[in-house]
């Protein structure tokens, strides 16, 4: 897996909610792959997994007292949205300079990403506008075959539930935009 990223492909990981497509968030090629993959416009920003609070303040310019008090209070798998994201790749950042990212709760997901030293796209394994697959069983073919590698883990996992979305604001107004 961690090949693959440094190669700038594209992975298909179990991720601490539904099976992802994911890549370097850091590299334009990489994001733009995932965007042809899923038939998505680049119009639409994408989930971020980090390994750590520390990851995380790497790429963002200032976190919100409210997202640190949101992240220490939570027990579910919780992405949220941030302004002014730094060092990201400009396609997986949102037309509003804002990025969603979740401090991943997985420990493969935590270990890999640490592993790698940089943050990588999670958005769901679906193409655009179709149900997000709720097992490995349920992802459509042409995903299957359009990326570079797929993790052989959790393929009898059931995930009946995405994460948590929330925006902060650099001025603390906290948005539930998916709960």
């Amino acid at each position: 897996m961690i090949d693959t990223l440094n190669k700038k492909q594209v992975i298909l990981y179990p991720t601490d909610t539904v099976w992802g497509i994911g890549c370097d968030a850091t590299n334009e090629a990489s994001v733009a792959k995932i965007y042809s993959i899923k038939q998505r416009e680049e119009t639409k920003s994408l989930v971020i997994l980090v390994s750590s609070l520390k990851m995380l303040k790497k790429y963002v310019k200032k976190i919100p007292s409210k997202a640190i008090e949101i992240l220490q209070n939570t027990n579910h798998p919780t992405t949220i949205v941030y302004d002014c994201p730094i060092g990201i790749a400009k396609n997986a950042v949102g037309k509003d300079n804002t990025i969603a990212i979740r401090i991943a709760s997985d420990e493969f997901c935590k270990n890999r990403i640490e592993t790698y030293g940089k943050p990588i796209v999670s958005t769901s394994a679906n193409i655009s506008g179709e149900p997000t697959p709720k097992q490995f069983s349920e992802i459509d073919t042409r995903i299957l075959q359009a990326v570079d590698y797929i993790v052989d883990l959790h393929h009898d996992k059931i995930c009946e539930k995405s994460s948590t979305i929330i925006k902060v604001t650099n001025q603390n107004q906290v948005t539930v935009i998916r709960p």
